[in-house]
């Protein structure tokens, strides 16, 4: 693959920042409170970015942090101080797509790069070279274009002028996200960051000559899901990505968990690293998502108009919290004693233990140490069922596991 492209990942909370980074992630992208995409995320407070950066600058990664909704006036008139705090904060780059608000980021945020988001719909070299021109790094390619529309963009695009493409996760309908229908029809904008998602619900025929009457779409007594896009998985073709020259694959997902995010860059990183794609490919069933596609890469992008559901073949079971002849473990989805359990670990091929002499360890009282407090001895149990609280086994064969691996379970 030649000089491997910057892998970048999302970040929708502290958590998953930290998973971001510690599986492998070149770089973060997150938002704060105000002017990002995905407000339904937790997000970052202002006072909390300098935090993260310096979080994610310990791991070697870099930080970029989205300002690209829909701007009015006074947003634009909240951004100076904003942005003030931004560059103070020591991050990387500005993910921007409204023009008065790349201007007012080149004036308060001297500092920072600046990124031109999927938002600004930039699908040609005269396009990308007035951005650069005014002052951008890099821009996110339009969601629309082929990897021969890259090739060309790369071709006819100023050399230092960086390209950054979508490569895993949800897609959106609408052209590179620009979208009325969640606005019309919940008052809730998602270039605002508020999207209801309605491309997504069940949608039937009605005759107006005869109210009352639906006529299904599709053969579906719950009607069809004409607008519902697939997700996009390219790990198979990064390949192609990296010769038409993308500077920088990026994960979406800043409304996913942790594990979600541990799991697809963990899997995108091997291949990155020289590991086969076939091995990673089966490691992103693990996660929940929609039908895979590869999106508009090598044509028109797939709906999935029989159902909006998610397929998800295992759950997070647990997180590793100590390590040792019994892990520790904190529970998130139901396991037993005898269960085979996948391990996420940074840069490791994912491994296979079975769980045996499983136990519950009871919180203490509170304000009462553990070690004297008789109700806390490890409760030997057939099932760990008690989400967020502790449980021990001992893992079989012994694999030296690590605080912070993740634990999942194949969904029955």
């Amino acid at each position: 693959m030649g000089r491997a492209p910057e892998l970048l990942a999302p970040a929708g909370g502290r958590a998953q920042l930290e998973a971001a980074v510690r599986f492998g992630a070149d770089a973060v992208y997150f938002a704060c409170d105000r002017f990002g995409l995905r407000q339904r995320a937790e997000n970052f407070a202002l006072d909390e970015v300098p935090s993260a950066v310096a979080c994610a600058h310990a791991a070697g990664a870099r930080a970029y942090v989205a300002l690209n909704t829909l701007m009015d006036a006074d947003d634009v008139a909240a951004l100076p101080a904003y942005l003030e705090a931004l560059d103070a904060a020591g991050v990387d780059a500005l993910i921007v797509s409204d023009l008065g608000a790349f201007s007012l980021a080149r004036k308060h945020a001297p500092s920072v790069e600046l990124h031109v988001s999927t938002q600004a719909g930039v699908m040609n070299a005269e396009a990308a070279r007035m951005w650069h021109e005014l002052g951008a790094s890099r821009v996110v390619c339009a969601r629309e274009m082929s990897v021969d529309d890259i090739a060309r963009l790369r071709a006819d695009a100023p050399r230092e002028l960086e390209l950054e493409a979508f490569v895993h996760g949800a897609m959106c309908m609408a052209v590179s996200g620009r979208c009325l229908i969640s606005s019309v029809m919940t008052g809730r904008s998602g270039n605002k960051g508020h999207c209801a998602q309605p491309c997504r619900w069940s949608y039937a025929l009605v005759e107006e000559k005869r109210p009352g009457e639906f006529f299904p779409v599709e053969e579906d007594t719950r009607g069809t899901y004409v607008m519902n896009a697939r997700d996009l998985n390219m790990i198979a073709h990064l390949d192609d990505l990296a010769a038409a020259g993308v500077d920088s694959l990026k994960i979406e997902g800043r409304n996913k968990k942790a594990f979600y995010v541990a799991t697809v860059v963990h899997a995108y990183r091997s291949v990155l690293d020289g590991a086969s794609a076939s091995e990673a490919a089966a490691e992103l069933d693990a996660v929940s998502h929609r039908p895979y596609s590869t999106g508009f890469y090598y044509g028109r992008a797939d709906q999935s108009p029989e159902r909006d559901g998610y397929v998800r073949e295992f759950l997070h079971a647990a997180t590793v919290e100590e390590a040792g002849p019994r892990a520790v473990v904190v529970c998130h989805n139901r396991f037993r004693e005898g269960d085979e359990l996948e391990v996420l670990s940074p840069r490791r091929p994912v491994a296979r233990v079975r769980v045996r002499n499983l136990a519950w360890l009871p919180a203490p009282e509170l304000g009462e140490p553990a070690a004297l407090t008789p109700a806390c001895a490890p409760v030997p149990v057939p099932v760990a069922n008690r989400s967020a609280e502790r449980y021990s086994f001992e893992a079989e064969p012994s694999l030296p596991l690590a605080p912070g691996d993740y634990l999942r379970v194949r969904a029955i």
